[in-house]
């Protein structure tokens, strides 16, 4: 077109105000760099903070994410079963039942007493050196099998009713008839209670027999009784010596008695055997009863 001959091309101005970046001069030098400021930063580079050291019950908490739920119901389990044991023994531990009247006794019960010279103080005067028991008035009770102290080594008769057997401590058996009372009502067995020699002869088992009755009367009957010989003879069976004897004292404001026996008997243990009885006149429908322990008494 006419107007345009004799002109320049048409260049845009890079300094036109409209321009939305400022022109840069660039050298056309290969070795030159445009340096570009970094941001301003908040000081040099710090690792981010540990996380928090997580307590006793947070380890735990963790731990028990970790295990199967199959096996956290199996140990809960365990932990209830053993709980509901401990409960179930500490609540009927303080139940004990009854004594069985056994046949045959094995000794479980406390040891006799240690041998007390308190019992010696009683002064007797010896025994007869052979004097038959009488036949005691009453009616015999039934005997209903026998009595076998495994500890003394002794073997005597088990009585029907309204006798029981059962563990009568310092005793190891004994059998009772009526309140566990003085004066007392009972046929029971031990070792005997009282320090001594090995016997070698009848009369040595007759003295022990009659110390046997003598420690009886402080640990069976009331202070200040006194002893008259009814029976004095050998044992039936084995070795040893049975004393009646009636026991008079006053008690209850009253005058009464007892009819007892004292048996020591070898029985090829370290200590002799002891057997005593005792029934007071409240029981004296019961006084045969000596004679069948008199003839059924015996080394095991």
């Amino acid at each position: 077109m006419a107007h345009n001959q004799g002109q320049e091309p048409y260049q845009p101005s890079y300094d036109a105000p409209t321009t939305p970046f400022q022109r840069v001069e660039v050298s056309s030098s290969a070795d030159q760099t445009m340096r570009v400021p970094m941001p301003p930063t908040a000081g040099p580079f710090r690792p981010p903070p540990a996380p928090p050291r997580r307590g006793l019950v947070g380890r735990l908490t963790a731990s028990v994410g970790d295990v199967p739920i199959k096996l956290v119901y199996l140990i809960a389990a365990v932990v209830v079963t053993v709980l509901a044991v401990v409960l179930i023994f500490a609540v009927f531990s303080g139940d004990q039942p009854d004594a069985a009247e056994p046949q045959r006794a094995d000794l479980s019960a406390p040891a006799a007493p240690a041998p007390s010279s308190a019992a010696d103080e009683v002064v007797l005067t010896p025994a007869p050196e052979s004097l038959a028991f009488p036949a005691m008035p009453g009616k015999a009770s039934k005997v209903v099998g026998k009595i076998v102290d495994r500890r003394t080594g002794i073997t005597y008769p088990r009585l029907g009713k309204p006798w029981t057997a059962k563990s009568f401590p310092p005793f190891a058996i004994a059998q009772r008839a009526g309140k566990v009372a003085l004066p007392h009502t009972m046929v029971a067995s031990a070792p005997l209670p009282v320090a001594a020699d090995k016997p070698s002869s009848l009369a040595d088992y007759r003295d022990l027999a009659v110390r046997a009755a003598r420690w009886s009367l402080r640990s069976q009957h009331p202070e200040g009784a006194t002893v008259t010989w009814t029976g004095s003879q050998k044992l039936a069976v084995g070795k040893g010596w049975i004393v009646g004897f009636k026991v008079d004292y006053t008690f209850g404001g009253r005058r009464q008695s007892s009819q007892a026996l004292a048996a020591v008997v070898d029985a090829g243990k370290a200590k002799p055997a002891m057997l005593l009885a005792t029934i007071p006149e409240s029981g004296k429908g019961h006084w045969r009863d000596l004679n069948s322990l008199v003839k059924g008494l015996r080394s095991s």
